[in-house]
């Protein structure tokens, strides 16, 4: 006769209930930089902005106060210095033409998000897991998630676009991030009066540390470290580890070049198969023809903001338990667990912050 084994008998049970395992979680990064504020109940779904525009710039370019010259080589008296201080010289005893102001509105109109789980009162008496308290879990990261998408694809939509490569389009991208277009941004934020919105780290004693410029903030790929750390591009690349005063500005920061410190976030997703043929650019591809495409936001202060209806900066959650009798459910069988929100994001200023299109590197 066989000995009894595992399968001469099948178990009653059979199972060991482990633990719940972890999972994954969405990382905010974007509410970092971005003007928060909140507004009123009963107004209206809609929002504007107004910035007087400065004496000389343009509403579509409010930042620039001294304009171009106009010739094609500026000469003394096309300068646009000259220029500007003859538009503001006074002739004695004559009273100067008085000017207006120019307005520039921004509007935003509050859009509700929101999300629903239900379960039954079988699951609520029977189930061995509390379903209940795992649904409001869910619930308030999915909204967490929702929230960040909604303000990465308006700030990824700013104007001030640069490209990987030689490329001049999304669709050419052909390179990965380099100090040289870095630099190019840099130039764009700082010629456009966009502020700083860190200030400067000090270095400590400590071997290997080194003192943090004030710094534009960089929202990326976690998939783009590993280009910043390579020494031949950015050899002036400093990880967290060897900050002076360890105390970086979020927990996702991954280092700092000149004038830049990064965060990195695996929500902010590529642009799958957008750029060129891989070629020999030895960047990532998801279908294996064309690279990914990944927006790097490049932010200076009060670039960008979020919106939300007062009273609703947290999360609207509705949570009805079973066991709650109406019409709709006369024996209470359904429990319901749920969120709702309004917000909205808006770029304030399109020239004070910049998207850099590039592609990631192969590690294959």
């Amino acid at each position: 006769m066989a000995a009894q084994n595992m399968g001469s008998q099948a178990a009653r049970i059979g199972k060991w209930k482990g633990e719940i395992l972890a999972r994954a979680i969405p990382c905010e990064v974007l509410q970092l930089a971005g003007m928060q504020k909140q507004m009123p109940k009963n107004v209206s779904d809609t929002v504007v902005y107004r910035r007087w525009v400065p004496y000389n710039a343009a509403v579509g370019n409010p930042n620039i106060l001294i304009q171009s010259g106009g010739a094609v080589v500026e000469t003394e008296a096309a300068n646009r210095v000259t220029t500007t201080l003859t538009n503001n010289l006074l002739a004695e005893g004559t009273t100067p033409t008085p000017d207006s102001m120019v307005a520039q509105d921004i509007t935003a109109v509050l859009k509700q998000y929101g999300c629903l789980y239900s379960y039954t009162d079988q699951v609520a008496d029977l189930y061995e897991d509390d379903i209940a308290d795992a649904m409001k879990t869910q619930v308030a990261e999915r909204m967490a998630l929702v929230r960040e998408l909604e303000l990465y694809s308006k700030v990824r939509a700013n104007t001030n676009r640069f490209f990987g490569g030689t490329g001049t389009t999304i669709v050419t991208v052909n390179g990965k991030i380099t100090a040289k277009l870095l630099r190019k941004m840099q130039r764009s934020l700082a010629a456009n009066h966009a502020k700083k919105p860190t200030s400067i780290l000090a270095a400590t004693p400590l071997i290997g540390t080194k003192p943090i410029e004030a710094s534009y903030l960089v929202f990326c790929s976690t998939d783009i470290d590993a280009d910043l750390r390579d020494a031949t591009v950015f050899p002036g690349y400093t990880p967290v580890a060897q900050y002076g005063s360890r105390k970086p500005i979020h927990e996702n920061e991954m280092g700092s070049f000149e004038q830049f410190r990064f965060i990195g976030s695996p929500e902010l997703v590529p642009l799958q198969n957008a750029g060129v043929v891989i070629g020999a650019t030895a960047c990532v591809s998801t279908g294996g023809t064309n690279i990914d495409v990944y927006p790097l936001i490049v932010v200076g202060q009060e670039a960008y903001g979020t919106v939300a209806l007062r009273g609703s900066k947290s999360f609207d959650l509705s949570v009805i338990p079973v066991g709650n009798k109406d019409s709709a459910d006369p024996l209470g069988q359904r429990g319901y667990m749920g969120a709702k929100f309004y917000a909205v994001s808006v770029l304030l200023n399109q020239q004070w912050c910049a998207t850099a299109f590039v592609g990631a590197g192969d590690l294959s």
